[in-house]
């Protein structure tokens, strides 16, 4: 969850004007795929791999808001949303407008592109950087030639899974991400 390729994350002002609090809207994958995907990752290294887990960003926190009033929208998003099959293939990369290989979306990008686009309303509203792509980071920012190894090494992947929520995370003055809900898709109750 870093500022990639709408990926980013930005200060929220917390409702008592003190710290700088963050929000991030993410497809989390599911155990197995993403201690498969961890493990490449800590293979090629680079400054996230060992502290933010594999995942596809729907959207950051780049407005002007209160963290309730935000998170309401969340919740109304995923109260209102379906389940739906995302399947990553292959490889891709931002370069060279930025040093990040990913796994390719290739089903279900449309539903990530349709969440993206709801979340980003209301509360959430911003202008950004760059088009939204779903995509889950294998490597950022290591030499070039890890990068291209990354890429090469996983050009062959091909999984699918069923996404069935999406997770809340705030971002704390220590600089750690913690998940504050896991919302599941089409219901009014989180499930923690």
């Amino acid at each position: 969850m870093r500022h990639i390729q709408g990926d980013g994350i930005s200060p929220w002002g917390s409702p008592e004007g003190g710290h700088q609090q963050c929000l991030g809207v993410v497809i989390s994958l599911p155990p197995a795929l993403s201690a498969e995907i961890d493990a490449w990752r800590r293979d090629f290294g680079g400054p996230d791999a060992l502290v933010i887990p594999p995942h596809i960003t729907l959207v950051s926190g780049n407005a002007t808001s209160e963290w309730e009033p935000a998170a309401a929208h969340v919740r109304s998003v995923a109260a209102a949303s379906a389940p739906f099959t995302v399947r990553l293939r292959g490889t891709g990369s931002f370069r060279p407008v930025s040093p990040v290989v990913f796994l390719n979306v290739v089903s279900g990008a449309e539903d990530c592109a349709k969440l993206h686009h709801e979340l980003q309303s209301g509360p959430l509203a911003h202008d950004q950087e760059f088009p939204y792509h779903p995509h889950v980071t294998i490597a950022h920012d290591l030499p070039e030639a890890d990068m291209n190894r990354a890429a090469e090494q996983l050009s062959g992947f091909d999984d699918e899974f069923t996404v069935e929520s999406i997770g809340l995370f705030d971002h704390d003055e220590a600089g750690n991400w913690s998940l504050s809900e896991e919302l599941r898709l089409g219901s009014d109750d989180p499930q923690g």
